[in-house]
């Protein structure tokens, strides 16, 4: 098989630039895999990413490049396998470092999976550790809040290019944060692909130690996640994706409660975030965060959902 690594890239060089010379140093059994290439696409930064892509094309003999206006990941994607030249594609973001087996463990994977379902309706989906070392994220152990129990996430993800084309690619109307792959994993599912999961072929997912800075923004995600589940649910009005998006009353409740109908939240619950990062807790700091991001995100879903109703 012949591998195109497709990354969508937004004003991330610092990280995108270890990503890139990660893949660089792949290992693995040419009887296996013919070759491979990195497709990354630029999704119209502003922080130079492409003239350094440009000036480092010597260093990087795998990767080519292709830019658009700012649309998002979903159309970046889909330029991506447009202009790929590989049978089976991987997906990752561009703030993943892998390991020198990733290809290998990938490729192993795809094969194993072929041969358990006597198909090659499969595709395979890697481990994927979050981290905030930059300096060495391969040396974060796996943490019991790095499961993932989603079906298609394209955080480290590998499948045969003509299984997406008969999907249908991303849905570009996902425009906002989130949805857009498990959305198409829903297609996938009902072309009946098998996920196969391969823990060999380890990711580590960098993001910058959390801090009170990021919350606004994180809470805007959530709000914008909200909106996105609904369109989620509109094309897929199914009791799983409901369940998915948040949108159930137990959801409604668990947080409700959880968070004390609100009233714990960015404000009350600075001063305990901030003594767990001065004491070099962050990623604690964080959890504890997602019970008033939850709260944000389901309230976001019914507000979506009672406007959506509302203009019918």
């Amino acid at each position: 098989m012949f591998f195109s690594v497709v990354i969508p890239t937004y004003n991330r060089l610092p990280i995108l630039e270890k990503c890139l010379r990660a893949l660089e140093k792949q290992t693995f059994n040419q009887d296996l895999i013919a070759g491979y290439e990195i497709v990354v696409v630029d999704d119209g930064s502003t922080d130079g990413t492409l003239a350094w892509l440009a000036e480092r094309r010597q260093e990087l003999p795998h990767v080519r490049s292709w830019e658009q206006d700012h649309q998002g990941p979903a159309a970046a994607r889909n330029l991506g396998v447009k202009h790929a030249q590989g049978d089976t594609i991987i997906f990752i973001d561009s703030d993943l470092v892998v390991t020198e087996v990733f290809l290998q463990a990938h490729a192993e994977g795809l094969q194993r999976g072929k041969a358990q379902y006597n198909s090659d309706r499969v595709f395979t989906y890697g481990a994927v550790v979050n981290t905030c070392n930059f300096d060495s994220p391969e040396s974060e152990p796996y943490k019991l809040t790095d499961y993932s129990a989603a079906f298609f996430a394209t955080g480290n993800v590998a499948i045969a290019k003509q299984w997406l084309l008969e999907a249908g690619l991303f849905d570009t109307g996902f425009q906002l944060y989130g949805w857009e792959d498990l959305e198409l994993g829903v297609r996938l599912k009902n072309l009946g692909l098998k996920l196969v999961k391969c823990p060999r072929a380890v990711g580590y997912h960098w993001h910058p130690p959390f801090s009170l800075q990021q919350i606004p923004k994180l809470i805007d995600q959530e709000v914008q996640r909200g909106r996105m589940g609904v369109l989620f649910y509109q094309k897929h009005p199914t009791w799983e994706v409901r369940l998915m998006i948040q949108m159930t009353r137990l959801h409604w409740l668990l947080w409700g409660l959880l968070s004390l109908g609100g009233r714990l939240n960015e404000k009350t619950m600075a001063p305990l975030l901030q003594w767990l990062i001065d004491h070099g807790r962050p990623q604690l700091a964080l959890e504890i965060a997602r019970i008033f991001l939850n709260w944000y995100n389901v309230q976001g879903v019914y507000a979506a959902f009672a406007e959506s109703q509302s203009s019918h």
